[in-house]
């Protein structure tokens, strides 16, 4: 495993961070078997970062009953974040750490980030109901080591927020596909400046990078190097900048984890060659002539009123571009439910009412985009398909 350092705080990181919302799951609930044997891995290999949020699900849970058990707490950091929705008065923030500190079984946090800020409105308004004098309390009582946010926004935006606090560091989206999408390549570049550690979190673009691109660009990677996974080649993409400092996997099975372990341990800036850069301007060019929506199914837009799975929509719209009619509308019928019509959450079930707009950190159009969806996932011969498939089924 290689490490970065944290000029800050002088903690050597791994390169590799061990992102938790995506656990391998069992029934619609975390595997905690399979959990527990990926953590164990993980940390033996030399896995030092663990990354998870208050709005995780079980995921803070299920991570500090798995260090507490396995004794592994003080051979790692754990990051976890707190939601700035959730937060309306001064005593919130102690009710929610207080909250998290039982879920993670410790005594203090590591690198606590405020999670999603997207601007300064938002940091100012945590700032009117005392964050400021809170986050002084909780850093003077050794319970929160580093303070930091996770960014969705625009970058004008995260350049105003690098400069409104003394962070201890932050986290953004960046991927070979993403680099000038939200902070960019210029934020993580500013906040390299301030000695801030940079922690990347979609590096996959939810996994998209990794197990949903199109067969040519597959061909394109093996072509340059057969030994690469698609996913190594995001991954060294990111490693090759020194301005990284972890970079944040979700994986949810141990093939993920073997696969970016050994990819990390040769992972130094600079080892990119000039037919590696090439292959990536050659990918790059096939990808963003495939896909429509940039949807990282982060599943913020969810819960939807009305039910629509909104992921699992633009998701197969996606995949009906980078791999093909056919296997995205596989993809739609199952994550919409469209063959039984008492369990049907596809996009013809949107009121417009907004509210995944307002939730989506990728600033996506969701309802104009569910309407694109329709139309293309969901032509007339589908519907006639349909019509006869429920007249003799049902």
């Amino acid at each position: 495993m290689q490490y970065r350092n944290d000029a800050k705080s002088g903690n050597k990181l791994s390169v590799l961070g061990f992102g938790c919302m995506r656990f391998p799951k069992k029934m619609n609930q975390i595997d905690i078997a399979k959990t527990e044997e990926m953590m164990i891995k993980a940390v033996n290999d030399g896995v030092n970062y663990f990354d998870t949020a208050f709005l995780y699900n079980d995921s803070e849970n299920v991570l500090g009953s798995i260090l507490a058990k396995n004794k592994l707490r003080e051979k790692i950091f754990i990051a976890t974040k707190i939601p700035p929705t959730k937060c309306n008065t001064f005593d919130d923030f102690e009710t929610i750490f207080k909250t998290q500190l039982e879920r993670l079984r410790t005594e203090y946090i590591d690198y606590y980030l405020i999670h999603s800020l997207i601007d300064i409105k938002a940091w100012e308004k945590l700032c009117a109901i005392g964050i400021e004098k809170w986050i002084k309390e909780k850093k003077a009582s050794g319970q929160i080591r580093n303070i930091g946010f996770s960014f969705h926004g625009i970058q004008g935006d995260f350049m105003k927020l690098l400069d409104v606090y003394d962070w201890n560091f932050c986290q953004i989206q960046y991927n070979y596909l993403d680099e000038n999408y939200q902070a960019g390549v210029t934020g993580l570049k500013k906040a390299f400046t301030k000695n801030m550690p940079v922690i990347i979190m979609e590096p996959l673009l939810g996994g998209k990078l990794a197990n949903g691109l199109p067969k040519k660009v597959v061909n394109i990677y093996k072509s340059s190097n057969k030994h690469l996974t698609p996913a190594a080649w995001a991954l060294r993409w990111l490693w090759n900048q020194k301005e990284v400092t972890v970079v944040l996997s979700g994986m949810s099975d141990m093939p993920q984890l073997i696969d970016n372990i050994e990819t990390a341990k040769g992972a130094v800036s600079g080892m990119l060659t000039e037919a590696e850069n090439e292959t990536y301007e050659n990918v790059l060019k096939m990808i963003r002539d495939s896909y429509k929506i940039p949807c990282t199914g982060c599943n913020y837009c969810m819960p939807c009123p009305q039910g629509v799975n909104i992921p699992g929509c633009f998701s197969a719209y996606n995949t009906s571009y980078s791999i093909g009619l056919y296997d995205g509308l596989k993809q739609y019928v199952t994550s919409t439910g469209l063959l039984d019509p008492l369990k049907n959450f596809g996009p013809g079930n949107c009121v417009k009412c907004g509210a995944c707009e307002k939730k989506c950190p990728q600033n996506i159009p969701v309802i104009k985009s569910l309407k694109n969806v329709t139309k293309r996932m969901e032509p007339l011969w589908i519907k006639a398909f349909l019509a006869l498939y429920f007249k003799f089924t049902r």
